[in-house]
């Protein structure tokens, strides 16, 4: 639902927002797979694209990367960067984020998509409007993205960022509706 992420941004002028993550090497002249975040793969994983990085705890990576060449293999996007020559150097870089930088207002081709720097600070109601607290974070997991809602009693809590729980985001109007279901925001 979410393409993007809330590191801050590069320069005063752009946000960053993550278009993928660094999966596991793939045979051994420096491809890796690439679990995407974006819906241009074909444009922000072009030949030639520089992407920054965000690594985790234990991997080396550079802060940039330049994409040598893409493809499709079973499903999955394999991604040949120019700094990775080998697959040990590959897979040092495994769970790696990948990010790009976007200008102030722009917005994914998408309307239906945004990128997280639109939702933090929106406004969290429920389907009849109520206030139910503030986006502060979006999480990107393996499985689905998390909302981090600032609850109004100041509690912080996780929840899932799926069509079915919000059926709503209106960045313009600076809300996102939010459909409880019992034990996710309350206790049941």
């Amino acid at each position: 639902m979410s393409t993007g992420a809330v590191d801050p941004p590069l320069t005063e002028d752009a946000d960053r927002v993550v278009v993928g993550r660094v999966g596991r090497a793939h045979g051994i002249k420096g491809e890796v797979s690439v679990e995407t975040r974006t819906d241009e793969p074909e444009r922000r994983f072009a030949a030639g694209s520089t992407l920054f990085t965000r690594a985790p705890g234990g991997a080396v990576v550079p802060g940039r990367l330049t994409v040598g060449s893409t493809r499709n293999h079973q499903g999955r996007l394999l991604v040949r960067f120019a700094e990775f020559a080998d697959r040990t150097s590959a897979e040092r870089a495994r769970g790696t984020w990948l990010e790009i930088d976007v200008a102030p207002g722009e917005r994914p081709e998408d309307p239906e998509d945004f990128y997280d720097h639109q939702l933090i600070g929106l406004a969290a109601v429920d389907p009849q409007g109520r206030p139910i607290g503030e986006v502060v974070r979006i999480e990107h997991n393996g499985a689905q993205d998390l909302l981090q809602l600032r609850l109004g009693d100041g509690r912080v809590v996780l929840f899932p960022f799926v069509t079915a729980l919000v059926p709503e985001v209106d960045v313009d109007a600076g809300r996102i509706v939010v459909d409880d279901i019992p034990g996710l925001l309350t206790a049941e």
